[in-house]
């Protein structure tokens, strides 16, 4: 059985995708500190797999710390990187912090590794790194523009220092996820989108608007040029972004590899625009959503979408899920979150 090593394993797509990997046979071990995460996740992937994840709550700028996870439990066969920040307005508000946690936290995790030879690296980078794309869908090869946020610098640079160790030192294999807009829950209901912090991803802020958590949502923005002037975003189902996880890794495993440092789009190929989004909630649903249009947002990229054709002929993957089943899974989450708080 492959021992992988999940960083953030006790956040929204982590945990999803470590539930992904025991359906797919192998042995997971955690790390995250919590920050914007619930320890009682573990618990929810053992009701869901009956299986039991330990997870060590541990900084990854603490190198000493993130060490000492790699001396407990190791060897490892491959590791998927997920922590790290990802509020776009709180990174514009908070740079510095940004670029400490999630610059420093890789490196610190890239040394273990180097120190420990494990040579597998799956990376969550982010569709933001293409920042106002020149062409649409995207494809790999579009060109990277001027980041529009931290957070999205950080990801360019991340993708950078992973390119750099793995094509020059060829002592790392490096996959690069760029995934669009993850969103939706787990189809037990059991486990979804839950941040310690006040949520800010469109799906939650939605399912929290419909249930009364709060009393409206803004729209930021409809002045755009898009089909009815709000930003438009490929919403991919989180259960279709843990099956790429697992692929990647099991491509890095096989020794499938082209190169030392690929990169793959994950998303559903269509754009979909906040207003249509909210739309299809409400059919979904039948629930009414009260919301406002407001001015635009920092840091937000007007279009973005994906070409997700390399990842299906290389890796296999394909989304199987659309905005309806996003929107769906999401609600029956909020729900039952809603009934234990």
């Amino acid at each position: 059985m492959k021992k992988i090593l999940v960083t953030g394993g006790c956040g929204y797509i982590g945990s999803h995708t470590i539930i992904n990997l025991i359906n797919n046979g192998y042995a997971l071990v955690s790390i995250d500190d919590l920050s914007n995460s619930k320890a009682d996740v573990t618990n929810k992937i053992k009701a869901i797999t009956g299986v039991d994840i330990k997870n060590y709550v541990v900084d990854l700028k603490n190198v000493d710390a993130t060490r000492q996870v790699f001396v407990a439990e190791g060897p490892f066969d491959g590791i998927i990187h997920f922590a790290a920040s990802k509020l776009v307005g709180e990174s514009v508000s908070h740079p510095l912090s940004y670029f400490q946690n999630n610059l420093l936290g890789l490196l610190n995790l890239l040394a273990c590794m180097q120190e420990f030879d494990v040579d597998k690296l799956i990376f969550s980078s982010s569709c933001s790194v293409y920042g106002n794309a020149t062409e649409l869908p995207v494809t790999e090869m579009t060109p990277r523009q001027e980041a529009e946020s931290p957070y999205a610098r950080t990801k360019q640079i991340g993708e950078d220092i992973l390119h750099d160790i793995s094509v020059h030192q060829k002592k790392i294999k490096t996959v690069l996820l760029r995934y669009f807009n993850p969103a939706g829950a787990h189809e037990s209901g059991l486990i979804g989108e839950d941040p310690s912090n006040k949520a800010s991803n469109l799906v939650p802020v939605i399912t929290e608007t419909a249930i009364g958590k709060r009393e409206r949502m803004v729209v930021f923005g409809d002045d755009y040029q898009t089909r009815d002037g709000s930003c438009i975003r490929d919403y991919i189902h989180v259960m279709d972004l843990a099956a790429a996880h697992t692929k990647a890794m099991e491509y890095l495993l096989n020794g499938q590899n082209q190169d030392y440092c690929e990169i793959f789009n994950l998303g559903i190929g269509e754009g979909v625009t906040v207003l249509e989004a909210i739309h299809a909630f409400e059919a979904i649903t039948e629930q009414k959503l009260n919301y406002s249009i407001g001015p635009r947002r920092d840091g937000d990229v007007e279009s973005i979408y994906a070409n997700y054709e390399k990842a299906r002929t290389v890796l296999g993957w394909s989304p199987e899920r659309s905005i309806e089943d996003i929107m769906r899974s999401a609600w029956v989450w909020e729900q039952n979150r809603s009934r234990k708080s």
